[in-house]
């Protein structure tokens, strides 16, 4: 195992070998004057956990079905983050996320730096509790352990306690386990890679805390903590507890809620303290379609009890701030935000992109040297009706309430027959596309959109128009409050003109919308077909 030293030292080399700095022309949350502006990321890093290792954060978040899954994120001022790595390349078991399970999988993962590694957990509710570590977060994560088989165990936090010994709190998916609102603390192994008994619970929210959940392990001044929220993802609040013993009784105590302010349901994060002794409180808010985005608010301690944000009205409970002057980490870093972009000219997709169950080696194509991307017309399931069931559709979180995505598209059907389609998707429980595919005819575009696709809603067309050429430029304008979508498209890249009707964007299955490319074929049509994507642009 390498010590702290050789870790620290791979991070920096990690810092400045992933040389992708990327400013969003959509959303900066640094004003450039030494403040920042919540939300410090207005994308779906839904339960974000961060973990400090010397002056470098890391912070990862629910990814649910999506693969590969876990991001890691990094920042030095904690404010301005990068997405540079994934901890879970595929969903485990792999076997069962061949196939797009919404809403399963990754459930609020908790980071945490121990023995100079670091260890991400998170709850899977059909499987149980999961935990991946590394040594070098930039590089290759360890494979998966199933640290606790059960149904309905969720949102894990470990603690590794004085003595060394080490606990695990955990919550409970009242839709598999039966039952919500408790939370439990069992014993581990010092390695943290097995429970060792049944657990006890420690808390029972029935009463008057309901749905708490989303449990954070802490311990200081003699104190062990549990930061938990409560009260509903968009109608809650922070909860946290506390106790001299590990299994209490625990006391509580309300430290953050919405208020006055515009912040819904301000709970389930991590508190992270800097090296200047600064504390710091990360949490998400639910806006719908543009999914549950990062707030960062500031922390403080009295009477051993965390003060959230600002008590604007004295009751003793803090409200999010919706600007604030940014942590003090000793020195100003450059202005940074994760990639939405790809022009496709390096010899991997950029990190952004996540696939809509755990990818095939044949579904895509990038080549070193080639400046385009190339997706393959793999064949749709024998029940096809829509795309909701469809593994091989390459999406990306919204970044901000207003942008624009651009993309160029050639098909190349191989044949001169109808089946092969590819185009640009706004993908939900609802989704609208815009189609490039072929007839007996020839070429021509299509906007689709197929309501409630969660139940297996057929697609329709809403708009057909025939096009001169197989290469195409399709754009989607996305705009608040409600996403509203605008589809054009271009054959000379200078005059888009608008296709078919708005579209109003609507969240997955515990996640917002979200935007990509697919290609996709019939099972009647033969066999090959591609279609190569020339770039996929976000901009206002």
């Amino acid at each position: 195992m390498r010590n702290c030293l050789n870790l620290l030292f791979l991070i920096t080399i990690g810092v400045s070998a992933q040389n992708t700095s990327y400013k969003s022309e959509v959303w900066v949350s640094d004003k450039g004057d030494g403040t920042y502006t919540n939300p410090i990321l207005y994308a779906d890093y839904s339960d974000p956990d961060v973990a400090r290792i010397g002056d470098d954060y890391f912070m990862t978040a629910s990814s649910f079905n999506a693969a590969p899954g876990l991001p890691i994120l990094h920042s030095k001022d904690m404010v301005n983050w990068e997405l540079v790595n994934h901890a879970l390349l595929k969903q485990v078991p792999e076997e069962t996320f061949k196939i797009p399970q919404h809403g399963n999988g990754v459930w609020a993962p908790s980071i945490r730096s121990h023995n100079n590694e670091l260890y991400i957990y998170w709850g899977d509710p059909d499987h149980g509790i999961y935990m991946v570590k590394t040594d070098d977060p930039y590089g290759s994560w360890e494979k998966p352990v199933l640290v606790m088989e059960g149904k309905g165990l969720i949102d894990p936090s470990p603690l590794w306690d004085d003595d060394g010994k080490a606990y695990l709190v955990h919550a409970y998916a009242g839709s598999r386990a039966g039952v919500k609102s408790l939370l439990s603390v069992n014993k581990m192994n010092e390695e943290g890679t097995k429970v060792l008994d049944a657990g006890k619970h420690v808390f029972d929210g029935h009463e008057d805390q309901p749905t708490v959940e989303g449990a954070k392990f802490y311990k200081r001044n003699g104190y062990y903590y549990i930061f938990a929220p409560a009260g509903g993802v968009a109608t809650g609040w922070q909860l946290v507890l506390r106790s001299k013993n590990i299994y209490g009784p625990y006391e509580e105590k309300v430290v953050l809620e919405q208020g006055s302010t515009k912040i819904n349901g301000p709970h389930q994060g991590a508190w992270v303290e800097t090296p200047q002794g600064e504390d710091w409180f990360y949490h998400f808010q639910d806006v719908e379609a543009y999914g549950r985005i990062v707030h960062l608010q500031p922390m403080s301690w009295k009477n051993d009890w965390p003060v959230m944000g600002e008590d604007k009205d004295g009751n003793g409970i803090g409200e999010p701030v919706k600007s604030h002057k940014k942590p003090s980490v000793g020195k100003e870093y450059a202005i940074v935000t994760p990639a939405e972009t790809d022009e496709f000219t390096s010899d991997s997709l950029g990190l952004q992109w996540q696939w809509n169950a755990n990818p095939e080696v044949v579904w895509h194509a990038k080549l070193p040297g080639e400046d385009y991307l190339r997706l393959f017309s793999i064949k749709a399931q024998e029940d096809y009706k829509n795309l909701w069931m469809t593994p091989n559709i390459l999406l990306q979180k919204f970044p901000a309430p207003d942008f624009t995505a651009t993309t160029k598209i050639k098909l190349i059907p191989e044949e001169a027959e109808e089946g092969k389609r590819a185009g640009l998707i706004i993908m939900g429980m609802d989704y609208a596309t815009l189609t490039i595919t072929q007839d007996k005819q020839g070429f021509l575009i299509r906007q689709t959109k197929a309501i409630d696709a969660i139940t297996g809603t057929k697609e329709e067309t809403i708009a057909e128009k025939r096009i001169d050429s197989n290469e195409v430029i399709f754009r989607v304008k996305i705009s608040a409050p409600n996403a509203m979508c605008e589809f054009s498209y271009s054959e000379d890249g200078e005059k888009f003109t608008e296709i078919g009707e708005d579209f109003m964007a609507k969240p997955g299955k515990w996640i917002g919308a979200k935007v990509g490319l697919f290609s996709v074929s019939t099972q009647k049509a033969k066999r090959g077909g591609y279609a190569d994507v020339a770039y996929f642009r976000i901009t206002k």
